[in-house]
This record gives C-alpha cells, sequence and structure tokens, in this order.
C-alpha cells in the first residue's frame, strides 16, 4: 500500500471515529439504584438526578438537592478532565485513548 493510499484510509477512519463520537455523544444513559435514577450523556456529563417522591421528602428540598448533586458531580468531573488534559497534553491527540 503507498503513502497516498494509507493517508486516504486514515482520513477515511478519522471522519468515521468522529462520527461514532458524536453518536455517542447524543446519547443519553440512565442508571437507576434504589430510589433514585441519573442520566449522563455521552459526554460523561450528569445531565438530571431524579430521586423518588416518595420517600416523604418535601418536593422543594428533593429539587434542590437534585440540582445541587448535578453541579457538583459535573464540578468533579471537570477537575478530572483538566488534570487529565495537565499530565497527558504533553503527549498531543492520544489523550481520547484514556
Amino acid at each position: 500500500m503507498n503513502i497516498q493510499a494509507m493517508m486516504k484510509h486514515a482520513q477515511t477512519l478519522q471522519k468515521e471515529m468522529l462520527k461514532a463520537k458524536e453518536e455517542i455523544d447524543n446519547t443519553t444513559f440512565v442508571g437507576e439504584s434504589s430510589f433514585v435514577k441519573v442520566t449522563v450523556n455521552g459526554k460523561k456529563e450528569l445531565v438530571k438526578i431524579d430521586i423518588s417522591k416518595d420517600e416523604g421528602i418535601e418536593k422543594e428540598d428533593i429539587e434542590m438537592l437534585e440540582d445541587m448533586i448535578v453541579i457538583a458531580i459535573n464540578n468533579a468531573m471537570k477537575q478530572v478532565d483538566e488534570m487529565t488534559e495537565q499530565k497527558m497534553g504533553k503527549f498531543g491527540n492520544m489523550t481520547g485513548l484514556f
């Protein structure tokens, strides 16, 4: 295989990878445990937390708690991304492998 054919093949693979990544990013995933349900997107961002309203807790308190948990978890995940970039950035575009 010549260099030109290899480059064309690499470009095709790159387009396929970007398409797959976009599909994953736009998908939502739901996890459930007892009276808690969480929804995340393909970027590993917490989108929503649902706490069962049947547990005797005031609705307003549950909604505030859900929002606070979302913010806290996303903040922690952002810190992971920042450290990953700091530590792995020297390796160039290979950070997507981890």
